[in-house]
């Protein structure tokens, strides 16, 4: 039931929305479809990774460890078209680990190219969220 969400998103807000619920659903290949071939994920306080096969590993690791997650976003704002585009948000990101939620807010950057998401660059505190994961 899952549709080519890269042909309904009708603008860089839509397809990124998409996106977050798409890995939400635990769909995360037809996540990754939305990407281009290069693209740049680049988790600031951790790595940057370039690519699917590199995001898919990177992301979906760290999503294998847990039970659930889920992205809420508090707010989003976005520029240009499917052809070039900007989006940014404010989002909650949270994550179910040994049957507790660790939160981690998160501003993140994406920008939009020829249909795919050719940047997700995230800003959050390390600190912060290796003090969750620590705590019981």
């Amino acid at each position: 039931m899952i549709e080519d969400m890269a042909s309904v998103a009708k603008d860089p807000d839509s397809l990124v929305t998409s996106f977050f619920e798409l890995i939400q659903a635990h769909h995360l290949t037809a996540a990754l479809d939305l990407m281009s071939q290069d693209c740049e994920y680049d988790n600031v306080p951790i790595t940057k990774v370039f690519g699917r096969a590199a995001i898919e590993q990177t992301l979906g690791g760290f999503l294998a460890e847990c039970s659930a997650y889920e992205w809420i976003i508090h707010h989003q704002v976005a520029t240009g078209d499917l052809e070039h585009g900007v989006v940014m948000n404010e989002r909650t990101d949270r994550f179910q680990i040994d049957s507790r939620w660790v939160e981690l807010d998160v501003a993140g950057l994406f920008v939009v190219s020829d249909s795919k998401i050719a940047l997700w660059r995230d800003y959050f505190d390390r600190e912060n969220f290796a003090k969750a994961l620590a705590s019981k």
